[in-house]
């Protein structure tokens, strides 16, 4: 192989691909993405809720409520071709939520986001005892199948090369140029970017920020009627959400006690695996506040690693991570939380004189 590049993107998910074309649109002409499955956006792209943020996931993080609800028309607009509009999204607040009903009403206003107390009919999809308070909201989900195919003709009709099932490492790193081995050959590149996501600290290059890691697991279900055109958050603490899932025609299920199966911050544990499935919990649970979750039919689970910023645990944000390497300056790992976070990624990128 023993090319050179302009810059090397590590990682051809959603934010690779689109910090390699916002690089294209800042001056590089040689431009490569490596990517260690056999196509783009098949790890945390597509292993995800498919949820489309708009603020109301985060009432104990302002920042990032404020920054999902300024970046969802927008994402809307420019990925309208992936967007899933033929649904309603309604937030339950359980009794014993964190977050009571005039707390989640006051922090919509806050943020501006739009919000409509439910009448008896869509109530009477909860266990009245189970839930307070019931809402409308506007959220929708996304294909990831309709956004891969949608960056694929870009990198296409902006030269920038794609090499998929490689796997890549950085070798070494200078003032001047970083090597890459690819396989069993090496490249030489200005530049790289390390958009990884679960691998961001094993790929030679060191990180600075504390990562926490879970290994997840999203049910697919067939939902019952009642929930066809529908997707529904229970906040907020260990509740769990379910909406439709797009790329497989079905609904995700998620649950914030039973999704996460292991957990850890050391750089040295690989990847772990699940024993079992906990499909069956997350049905059981959830079917205490919505009873009609009880006659879904499992279909299957993806298993992926989460990555989350272990400075933001506590309060639940989710803001980016674009760090220069102190080892290189021409080393630059980004880790993006949601997938509207890629505004800021984009300006972050353009915004740099990097030449």
């Amino acid at each position: 192989m023993r090319a050179t590049f302009d810059v090397v993107v590590l990682g051809g998910g959603f934010f690779g691909c689109e910090a390699a074309l916002a690089l294209s649109r800042s001056g590089f002409d040689r431009i490569a993405i490596i990517e260690r499955e056999p196509a783009l956006l098949r790890r945390a792209s597509y292993v995800n809720q498919a949820r489309i943020h708009n603020g109301y996931h985060y009432p104990r993080s302002l920042a990032t409520a404020v920054s999902s609800h300024a970046n969802f028309t927008r994402f809307c607009q420019q990925y309208s071709f992936a967007v899933h509009e033929g649904m309603t999204m309604l937030y339950a607040i359980a009794r014993d939520s964190r977050v009571n009903p005039s707390q989640f009403e006051r922090f919509c206003r806050s943020i501006g986001a739009p919000f409509r107390p439910q009448a008896a009919k869509r109530k009477q999809l909860f266990d009245d005892a189970a839930i307070e308070e019931v809402y409308e909201v506007r959220e929708v989900a996304f294909d990831a199948s309709a956004l891969a195919r949608h960056l694929a003709q870009k990198l296409a009709d902006s030269s920038i090369t794609v090499l998929t099932g490689k796997d890549a490492r950085v070798l070494h790193s200078a003032k001047t140029h970083v090597t890459v081995q690819i396989d069993a050959d090496t490249i030489q590149s200005g530049y790289l970017f390390n958009c990884t996501y679960a691998a961001l600290d094993k790929v030679g290059i060191p990180i600075s920020a504390g990562l926490k890691r879970e290994f997840t697991e999203i049910a697919l279900i067939e939902p019952p009627r009642e929930l066809a055109d529908l997707g529904i958050t229970v906040i907020d603490g260990p509740f769990f959400s379910t909406m439709p899932f797009p790329m497989a025609k079905c609904h995700s299920l998620t649950h914030v006690r039973y999704t996460p199966h292991e957990a850890w911050v050391h750089v040295g544990i690989t990847r772990m695996g699940p024993t079992k499935s906990n499909a069956r919990s997350m049905l059981r649970d959830s079917a205490r506040y919505l009873p009609c979750l009880s006659k879904a039919r499992y279909l299957r689970s993806l298993f992926d690693v989460k990555v989350v910023l272990l400075a933001m645990e506590q309060n639940d944000g989710r803001p980016i991570l674009f760090e220069r390497s102190t080892a290189s300056p021409r080393v630059v790992s980004i880790l993006g939380a949601k997938l509207d976070n890629i505004f800021d990624i984009v300006q972050l990128v353009e915004s740099h004189a990097w030449h």
